[in-house]
């Protein structure tokens, strides 16, 4: 698991969130991502500065752009 900011973590994956390229989000709400890409391979992200409402806005944007958000 990579241990990032919020805002490492949105540059990051930035490219990339949209539903070409992840099939689903996850979160568990303590900061931790788990993207599942559409070419099978999972990458995970513990977000060091982040809290619930942060995390919520971050599902947000992901449903928004038609990524699955499991949490």
């Amino acid at each position: 698991m990579k241990e990032c900011s919020l805002n490492n973590f949105l540059d990051e994956v930035g490219p990339w969130l949209n539903d070409q390229f992840i099939h689903k989000a996850e979160a568990d709400g303590k900061g931790n991502f788990l993207l599942h890409f559409l070419d099978g391979t999972k990458h995970a992200y513990a977000i060091s500065d982040c809290n619930e409402r942060e995390v919520t806005l971050v599902l947000d944007n992901l449903k928004s752009k038609g990524i699955a958000i499991s949490h």
